[in-house]
């Protein structure tokens, strides 16, 4: 407070002169939060993408997926099979297992569930068969995560296991697929999710990933593929363009901007298969597909 008699040394402020704002220039861009499947959505199609993740109220799906069903079942069966104690996994436990997690979404008929659920099994059972029931995996349907300069990315990876390395114990990213097609080493090289997942948990853990591998319950055949530090960062790379282009994408949405120029459809085979075949207009002059047709003479 100033003393009574002693002039201020401040000039006077103008009446009704507002205080100064200070502007938001410097600020850091928001990140980009995303998983594997939303950076999948949009490199498929920017219109799925749109569907799934920006309309709000987001337009109706079509019917469930009998091969998405089986997929859940066998995935849940084998994490359970780790959540047992060590003496009882063992292989007769699988079809109680199986049972219990069973999705019964999307098959034509009775007849063709049956006959998925016994092809299930038997893929369970050959494959336990090859694990060592007393070594435990590092994570188990293991969210990893991990920030950039322009991705807040997590991931929940089906299995991470630490195996031996020439520096010390390395992790591992393990995938369980259940399609029709057998998987090569290509597969596993060009997967923006192991390798998204390898470069999270690496920072998770504090132990090099750098070995990814999709395992194929159907033919138990292993694709695997060994990154590189360079191929690592790669993959983020193209994950950030992703996101950057996802993100001019909204920008120009919420700025009064054409959803469908800014997410434009890219009509091909896939359409087929789509969740938003009827809302879209190019997807809706694809045929499309049975919800059973992908577990249909599956081997």
């Amino acid at each position: 407070m100033r003393r009574p008699g002693r002039p201020s040394t401040s000039p006077p402020r103008p009446r009704g002169a507002e205080p100064e704002q200070l502007g938001f220039e410097g600020m850091p861009e928001r990140l980009f939060v995303c998983t594997p499947s939303k950076l999948g959505a949009y490199v498929d199609c920017p219109r799925r993408y749109r569907y799934s993740y920006v309309d709000r109220p987001a337009p109706p799906k079509g019917p469930p997926w009998a091969h998405n069903s089986l997929g859940a079942s066998v995935h849940t069966a084998l994490k359970n099979w780790y959540a047992l104690p060590v003496e009882r996994r063992r292989p007769e436990v699988l079809a109680t297992l199986l049972k219990g997690t069973w999705v019964r979404d999307g098959y034509r008929d009775d007849e063709q569930e049956r006959a998925a659920y016994r092809r299930a099994l038997g893929w369970l059972e050959a494959y336990v068969a090859t694990l060592d029931p007393d070594t435990d995996p590092i994570g188990v349907e293991r969210v990893v995560a991990v920030k950039t300069g322009v991705l807040a990315f997590n991931g929940r990876a089906d299995r991470i296991d630490s195996r031996p390395g020439p520096a010390g114990p390395e992790l591992v990213i393990v995938d369980y697929k259940t399609g029709r097609a057998g998987l090569d080493a290509d597969d596993a090289r060009g997967s923006q999710a192991l390798a998204l997942y390898a470069y999270a948990a690496e920072r998770t853990f504090r132990r090099p990933c750098h070995r990814v591998e999709l395992h194929h319950l159907p033919t138990g055949t292993v694709a695997a593929h060994e990154h590189t530090t360079e191929s690592l960062a790669r993959q983020l790379g193209r994950a950030e363009e992703t996101a950057r282009d996802i993100m001019a994408a909204e920008r120009a949405v919420a700025d009064g901007g054409d959803p469908d120029q800014a997410f434009p459809a890219t009509p091909g085979p896939r359409c087929g298969w789509c969740d938003y075949r009827r809302t879209c207009p190019a997807g809706a002059e694809i045929p499309g597909k049975d919800p059973w047709a992908a577990v249909e003479g599956r081997t």
